[in-house]
């Protein structure tokens, strides 16, 4: 899978850690992040991601900033995505099952890696539901973008 990955200076090592294990297992990961930890802004990665997946350039983006809450944030802003922050791989079931989320935000100062690590292979593994109800609640999402 083609997966673009971001970061903001809150999130540089766990962005690294889940680049090499994704590689490792076979996927194609683009860098969108940052390697320092000099202060910047998540806008800026949450769009870079956002915009690769809704390009269709990349299946699916990861987002990582300190708390989630923000670079999710951003993400969202851009047509075409469905982005989950996702503490825990129940949630990351549920934002593909039924939101059919394209991105997935989580937060370096909130989980730990190991759970990060899980959550990702969580999100990438489960596919839509393709339930009417969802695919409903999606295209009113879509109709909001208008």
């Amino acid at each position: 899978m083609k997966i673009a990955i971001g970061n903001d200076h809150g999130a540089v090592d766990y962005k690294n850690t889940i680049m090499e294990m994704l590689r490792n297992e076979g996927h194609e990961v683009i860098d969108c992040g940052t390697d320092s930890y000099e202060s910047c802004d998540y806008v800026d990665f949450g769009k870079a991601v956002a915009e690769k997946v809704a390009n269709h350039e990349v299946e699916k983006g990861i987002v990582i900033c300190g708390t989630g809450i923000g670079i999710s944030i951003a993400a969202n802003k851009v047509k075409g995505i469905r982005c989950g922050l996702c503490t825990n791989t129940t949630m990351a079931r549920l934002t593909r099952e039924h939101n059919d989320a394209n991105v997935l935000s989580m937060g370096q100062r909130i989980i730990g890696i190991e759970v990060a690590k899980d959550i990702v292979h969580t999100f990438l593994s489960t596919p839509f539901s393709n339930g009417e109800r969802h695919k409903r609640r999606i295209e009113k999402l879509a109709e909001m973008e208008k």
